[in-house]
């Protein structure tokens, strides 16, 4: 299903199926409210089983990197090759000890590179076996690589905290997300953000008397006291 539908589907559940010209609930307050719902439940899911299924996740397409000045990272030696992401990388949901980043590595989609913390990376010269090896870490929602051995792109691949934050990114041609693209979520996800909006939010605000006589004023349910018959 697409945000558009899974947001549709839940005003009209709120309001019975009926549709009001003068509607209180906005489509971009659904929209939100599922995100951030998707958001909590991805984190608790995590926390249980700590596996994460790949209809989550979300690819940022190709990413470009460019040279940056290596005195600046990490306490990195001058003569380092240091490449950082032209874009910032999305926000991505907060996992136990980790950013929800699942994948750095080659376009091909296969080759990965590993990520490690950004104050490990100035011992990385001191490794006898994989001191030449390209590695991959955040500073500041930028992606930077160390010995990246002239990568001009990689592909990025992750369960980001806001799914449309990636309609920013290019893939083949066309932007890599849209509200009318396969949200990125299970159904079984859909079915208790469904459920977990009507009851919640939208529960209270449906509660809220709407404008059914184009008045733009709330409408009376029970006639004024000393009114006549």
């Amino acid at each position: 299903m697409t945000l558009n539908e899974i947001a549709y589907n839940i005003l009209n559940l709120v309001r019975g199926g009926k549709a009001h010209h003068d509607e209180s609930i906005s489509i971009a307050q659904i929209k939100f409210n599922i995100k951030y719902y998707r958001a909590m439940l991805i984190r608790r899911d995590f926390a249980r089983n700590g596996l994460i299924t790949r209809h989550l996740e979300q690819s940022l397409g190709c990413i470009k990197v460019k040279p940056t000045n290596a005195s600046k990272c990490c306490d990195l030696p001058l003569d380092c090759h240091v490449v950082r992401s032209v874009e910032k990388i999305p926000r991505t949901v907060r996992f136990n000890f980790t950013d929800a980043i699942t994948y750095v590595g080659a376009i091909d989609g296969t080759t990965r590179i590993p990520i490690v913390e950004p104050h490990m990376v100035k011992y990385l010269i001191h490794d006898k076996y994989t001191k030449d090896k390209t590695k991959a870490y955040m500073i500041e929602d930028y992606l930077y690589l160390v010995n990246d051995q002239d990568i001009g792109f990689v592909n990025v691949r992750g369960v980001f905290e806001d799914p449309e934050e990636v309609s920013k990114f290019d893939c083949d041609g066309t932007d890599c997300y849209d509200d009318n693209s396969a949200f990125p979520m299970p159904a079984d996800m859909i079915n208790m953000i469904t459920s977990g909006i009507i009851q919640g939010e939208m529960g209270l605000l449906s509660s809220t008397m709407s404008d059914e006589v184009l008045n733009r004023k709330q409408d009376m349910t029970t006639p004024p006291r000393g009114g006549g018959q």
